[in-house]
């Protein structure tokens, strides 16, 4: 049975209880939780805006080529260069659930979700998180902006999670 995770910056959450999700106003409350192919997406800190992206079995060659053609790594993740020191300086705690309560809401993002409280079996501080994606098999990439980005790939065919952009430069 696969295992699930949520990462927090804090390191003291004995019980998650289902909440709204301000992105997702129309579901009822729930506790997110993230498959274990997927947790890297979260290895950063929580407001840090992110695209992730990877080759899908359908992608286009021309489109594998233009985004991941230099990279042997399985994913890879942009954040902008404003975000670099805080990630370097963000404590982060991975807390690991017992899927029996969740199901899965998006599978190809990996997200799972519980409409019951859920008490995590284990909770432990990651440590360097640039060093994490790394031994993940991740490229982190660093940028000024995520914008020219997220505006190429979501006409491409890779599968793409944009995460927190709202906190993204403007230009």
């Amino acid at each position: 049975m696969q295992r699930l995770f949520h990462y927090s910056e804090d390191p003291t959450i004995t019980i998650f209880q289902p909440r709204a999700h301000p992105s997702h106003p129309t579901l009822a409350p729930a506790v997110w939780a993230i498959d274990e192919a997927r947790a890297p997406m979260y290895y950063l800190p929580r407001d840090c805006p992110r695209i992730c992206f990877y080759k899908k079995a359908d992608s286009e060659s021309a489109d594998v080529e233009r985004f991941l053609g230099l990279t042997s790594a399985k994913m890879v993740i942009a954040i902008e260069s404003k975000w670099y020191p805080v990630l370097t300086q963000t404590k982060l705690f991975e807390y690991t659930f017992s899927p029996e309560s969740f199901y899965c809401w998006d599978e190809g993002a990996g997200y799972y979700l519980s409409r019951e409280a859920v008490t995590p079996l284990v909770v432990k501080q990651l440590g360097d998180l640039v060093h994490c994606l790394s031994q993940a098999d991740i490229e982190l990439r660093i940028t000024p902006s995520l914008l020219p980005l997220r505006d190429s790939l979501l006409q491409s065919s890779l599968h793409f999670s944009m995460i927190r952009m709202r906190n993204a430069s403007l230009t």
